[in-house]
């Protein structure tokens, strides 16, 4: 009972764990078929393909992708030789000084990206009026200094994927190089480079995808040179569309079939290996039986499977159109906003008529009500009928002139200034 609960808890986990991981990115990549203006997966309105179109109709995007490959080759070569000089000097500097060294080394990754934006913009800013260069040299250029800043701190992570396959390096094999004859840099280019090949190749490709993926930096450092992820950020500032979810479906497509390809690749070096093992000495002498590159190569099947789903995708891409759909879709809508609007009207109606109501009921309670007194204790000043002369009682007794007695002799009277007749 307890290892069934066990393993049941621990599928549970990665269930949930997966779905955490690539929910979002299922979601993304399914709203990128939907003809929904706005990225949604639900509710679905039509299967369509037009996203893609205008993902690659986007100038903006097209260059922030140009401009990030740009950044991102650059990146590499600066990130991949400075990382293999640190580990180099790492491992060749006097011991008690490789744990500074290594803190100096490191030091970069745990400063905010904001800060080595700043810091490289204002420095090669000084470095360039010191110089007397104009606003267009290269030191003001963004490309250059978008790599500059980048590889301040992606070169650390080239530095730690070096330093781990440097470790088992065997430095007799070096000395026994140069024991033969060979200078140094022979025995760097023939028998340490090789050896760090792989992990060269490592720290090329999580460079790359450091650089291509860096926004904090860029910010401050791209000048006329924005990277997609400078673009992404601004189209999301001011609105999306699911050409966005197309380009990430594309990037996620690449980054699943690249990866296909070098698990499928490290596979058959797994069984041609076991092959070569198991073979007799007249196998090897001759020509070794090899298996084929998809037995016992799962990755290799689903590398095809994934190929085919791709190629029927966009063949049907070719041929699809989902025009009726969509005029479908549409027609649909606008019933439905007339039936809202009628709806709407309906209940204003109803609400205006309840009021009519209940304000004709309260009008009957105030004619039935006696009328308000207006003796408030001021000598009715504020009564409304002191303002509209006399009452109607009043006005039915004889007329009776105004008294022009004011207090002042008459001075004030109008006929005191017309002369007797």
């Amino acid at each position: 009972m307890n290892n069934s609960f066990l393993r049941i808890s621990i599928w549970v986990y990665l269930v949930i764990f997966f779905l955490y991981l690539l929910g979002p990115l299922v979601i993304m990549s399914v709203t990128a078929f939907n003809s929904s203006a706005f990225p949604r997966m639900t509710p679905w309105e039509c299967l369509t393909f037009q996203w893609f179109g205008e993902l690659f109709q986007d100038q903006r995007i097209l260059n922030g992708i140009k401009n990030s490959l740009i950044i991102g080759a650059g990146t590499v070569v600066l990130s991949v030789a400075m990382g293999l000089a640190g580990a180099l000097m790492l491992t060749q500097i006097w011991p008690k000084l490789r744990a500074t060294y290594y803190t100096i080394i490191i030091a970069p990754i745990l400063i905010p990206g904001v800060v080595l934006g700043i810091s490289t913009l204002v420095f090669w800013d000084r470095i360039n009026r010191m110089l007397g260069l104009g606003a267009d040299s290269v030191l003001s250029n963004g490309i250059f200094l978008t790599v500059i800043g980048q590889s301040t701190f992606i070169a650390s992570y080239c530095m730690l994927v070096l330093v781990a396959r440097l470790q088992r390096y065997d430095v007799a094999l070096t000395e026994a190089a140069l024991d033969l004859g060979a200078t140094h840099a022979q025995a760097f280019r023939k028998i340490l480079l090789p050896f760090m090949r792989p992990a060269i190749a490592s720290a090329a490709v999580l460079a790359f995808l450091a650089s291509f993926e860096n926004y904090n930096t860029t910010t401050f450092t791209f000048g006329e040179y924005p990277t997609l992820t400078i673009e992404l950020a601004q189209k999301v500032r001011y609105g999306i569309t699911p050409s966005i979810s197309a380009l990430a479906f594309i990037i996620v497509a690449l980054t699943v079939f690249f990866a296909l390809l070098n698990e499928a690749k490290l596979k058959r070096q797994e069984l041609v290996a076991a092959a070569r093992k198991q073979a007799t000495v007249e196998e090897l002498a001759g020509k070794i039986k090899l298996p084929s590159f998809f037995a016992g190569n799962m990755a290799a099947v689903l590398l095809v499977v994934f190929a085919v789903a791709t190629i029927t995708v966009v063949g049907t891409a070719t041929a699809y159109n989902p025009g009726q759909c969509i005029a479908n879709v549409k027609e649909q809508k606008r019933l439905e906003a007339e039936q809202r609007i009628q709806e709407l009207r309906k209940q204003r109606e109803e609400q205006r008529k309840k009021r009519e109501a209940e304000e004709a009921e309260q009008g009957g309670d105030q004619q039935s009500a006696p009328k308000p007194s207006n003796n408030s204790g001021f000598g009715n000043v504020f009564a409304p009928n002191t303002l509209g002369g006399d009452t109607e009682e009043e006005s039915s007794g004889p007329e009776t002139p105004p008294s022009n007695n004011g207090g002042f002799g008459g001075a004030f009277d109008p006929n005191s200034l017309q002369t007797d007749q």
